[in-house]
């Protein structure tokens, strides 16, 4: 299945999605103004997703003049992909690790915090950014990028669902506006943000394996590129980051760090596995 298909296939979940909570919280009205919310945000998600989530990140742009030996370190990675020179953002946390975004090779960017570039030799840093940049080149940016705006997205019909319930949403069907009532409100409470869990799974999970030995083809380096991903793991399980969960699995490594149930609703295959294959290579 191709990097568009997915994202199609992604795009009408969230109509879906947002119809279904329309139904719930307002009846056929409320669906009639799902379907509209909807079309609308599958536009914005299309043209402006990687700005949002940039922004959620906290990432700011970086210049060459500010950092020099990225920007060079990203170009000569670039110029081996035969890709166009990605913009550059730095997220200042100490916490290792860095994501890829934008809607085609023509409009990406990478991100890093600042931990990263602090923490990693040379070698390990440019297995990091070629890794990133494999995503860019597989063509898989949109649809994580798409996949992080959606979770967060269905994860406010909770909040709605909640607010409803608050302000007189509690009525049931046979009321005039036809909604589910409260059972349906509570339903969507729990359900938006399982949904949003989900949605960010459907990202195969073996695009990870795929960017990573694409990086290490670009960098020559796989070592180098296992070693960092040991390190990031490392740091994120002593040192989870405080970033917006819709978001968790663009990252290279989870930043939420490890525990509570990660193995079974974890966005990132297991690390030891990647590891494995790249010494492998």
């Amino acid at each position: 299945m191709t990097s568009m298909i997915k994202t199609g296939v992604l795009m009408a979940a969230l109509t879906a999605v947002f119809m279904v909570a329309g139904q719930v919280l307002g009846g056929s009205n409320g669906m009639v103004f799902a379907l509209v919310m909807a079309l609308g945000m599958n536009f914005f998600a299309y043209w402006f997703s990687d700005k949002v989530v940039l922004k959620m990140s906290g990432a700011r742009e970086a210049t060459a003049a500010e950092a020099p030996e990225l920007h060079q370190l990203v170009a000569n990675l670039a110029g081996r992909a035969n890709l166009p020179m990605p913009k550059v953002y730095i997220i200042h946390k100490d916490t290792p690790n860095a994501f890829a975004t934008g809607r085609n090779p023509n409009h990406a960017a990478v991100a890093v915090t600042t931990g990263l570039m602090h923490i990693l030799k040379k070698d390990e840093l440019e297995g990091v950014m070629a890794h990133e940049l494999a995503h860019i080149k597989n063509r898989d940016i949109l649809i994580s990028t798409i996949a992080a705006t959606m979770a967060g997205a269905i994860s406010y019909m909770a909040s709605m669902a909640q607010w409803a319930m608050i302000f007189g949403g509690g009525r049931s069907n046979d009321d005039d506006g036809g909604g589910g009532g409260m059972i349906g409100n509570i339903a969507m409470m729990i359900l938006a943000p399982l949904g949003a869990s989900l949605i960010q799974m459907a990202i195969s999970r073996s695009r990870e394996y795929q960017a990573d030995a694409t990086g290490a083809a670009i960098c020559g380096h796989p070592r180098s590129l296992a070693s960092a991903l040991q390190q990031l793991e490392n740091y994120n399980r002593r040192g989870p980051m405080d970033v917006n969960p819709a978001t968790a699995q663009m990252y290279i490594v989870n930043p939420l760090g490890g525990g509570r149930l990660a193995g079974l609703f974890s966005t990132h295959p297991p690390m030891q596995e990647r590891i494995k294959r790249l010494t492998a290579l």
